[in-house]
């Protein structure tokens, strides 16, 4: 059974947004409230296994048992994704990590008297395909796919573009949400249709996946 002596996992859980700085007090962020990747880690140490859950900037009390590394940016994001994705068996990427970030933020506060401000935003790496790219062989990669149009064919093309194991796709509306109606598709079809679900019973059904 998952989760048994024999069976440990060193499982590793993004939860939570990124926030890019525009100037010293202003930043670009989402809606993720962390509560996915919370319940993901909360119930991977529930069933034994050994968890380590790299949180961005919410307010959630950390899980039982399990090791938090916090995390803002998406740079700190990867950095952090450096130094623990090699240790573990399994990576659970939950985090709503940034598309883009501010080319050049200020050093200090923007005065709204200063004018018009155009902000350029550049492109944030891609960091699941990237780890992706490095897995060793029997490394378990599950990601997350938000889209409101087709969300089926977005998932199917993000879980073979990044050679995932398994892709949760669910749509915006879930986030911020202690409930989300979302499937988990693996590269051979559906592992969990499509239903409403509360958040932690979700969780349970990603840990099953290992």
């Amino acid at each position: 059974m998952s989760g048994a002596a024999h069976d440990r996992r060193r499982v590793l859980v993004t939860a939570g947004p990124t926030r890019e700085p525009i100037d010293s007090v202003r930043f670009i962020t989402n809606a993720s409230s962390g509560r996915m990747g919370y319940a993901v880690a909360a119930a991977a140490a529930g069933r034994g296994h050994d968890v380590t859950l790299l949180a961005g900037p919410v307010a959630l009390p950390p899980p039982p048992g399990v090791d938090v590394v916090p995390f803002v940016t998406v740079a700190d994001l990867a950095a952090a994704l450096d130094a623990h994705f090699d240790r573990c068996d399994v990576l659970v990427m939950a985090a709503a990590v940034g598309d883009f970030t501010v080319a050049r933020p200020a050093a200090t506060k923007l005065r709204r008297g200063a004018g018009p401000l155009t902000l350029e935003l550049i492109p944030t790496t891609d960091l699941l395909a990237g780890l992706a790219a490095r897995r060793r062989p029997g490394q378990v990669l599950i990601g997350f796919a938000v889209a409101d149009v087709d969300p089926d064919a977005v998932a199917r093309e993000k879980l073979a573009a990044k050679r995932l194991d398994y892709i949760v796709v669910n749509t915006p509306a879930a986030m911020g949400t202690d409930a989300s109606r979302a499937a988990i598709l693996s590269p051979y079809g559906f592992a969990l249709p499509w239903a409403a679900r509360t958040k932690t019973e979700l969780a349970e059904a990603i840990v099953g996946l290992f």
